[in-house]
């Protein structure tokens, strides 16, 4: 590995101090999980919901106080499923916007296109649950974990295990045959 493979440490925290700048500047805080994206929004004390112009749509998004400019507007980087996105009014104070991704699987640079990235792979995702996982994925997981204990104990994984059962089979239904004789 040469020298310039290694992070610079004054680099990586000049970068990282300058994202944060980048971030404070902007007119609502963020976060996500792999799945979703949440906004807070401030808005001014005494707000009303009837006081808001909230437009949510697969690829764009706008928040503002009617009659005024908006506070955030513009297209969204990825696609969002908008029925199952929401909005509400928190306190008369800030609009707070769930966002469901499309793509449940990648992490957002930032949540207006033309807005500052963040650096997406010094995100440290949280452990999630087997139970968060979705019926299909799962039960791969699960026999991914599964094989990989077999492996671990020098036992079959369960595709080598089903091989070997298809072969006991065959020779219980064919004595004395192999099934590359047949």
């Amino acid at each position: 590995m040469s020298s310039s493979d290694v992070p610079d440490p004054a680099a990586e925290k000049a970068a990282r101090e300058k994202e944060a700048t980048e971030q404070a500047a902007l007119p609502y805080i963020w976060r996500q999980t792999i799945a979703d994206v949440d906004i807070s929004v401030p808005v001014p004390a005494g707000t009303r919901g009837r006081d808001l112009n909230v437009v949510i749509s697969s690829k764009k998004l706008k928040v503002g106080l009617k009659g005024k400019d908006s506070i955030m507007e513009g297209d969204l980087p990825k696609s969002i499923r908008a029925d199952e996105s929401t909005w509400s009014l928190e306190d008369q104070m800030s609009v707070e916007i769930h966002l469901e991704k499309v793509n449940q699987m990648e992490w957002w640079e930032h949540v207006l296109a033309h807005h500052p990235k963040i650096d997406t792979t010094k995100i440290n995702p949280e452990n999630s649950k087997l139970s968060d996982l979705d019926g299909e994925t799962r039960a791969m997981v699960e026999k991914m974990m599964y094989d990989q204990r077999q492996k671990e104990m020098g036992k079959p994984t369960s595709d080598e295990q089903k091989k070997l059962d298809m072969f006991k089979k065959f020779q219980e239904q064919h004595p004395g045959k192999s099934p590359s004789s047949s």
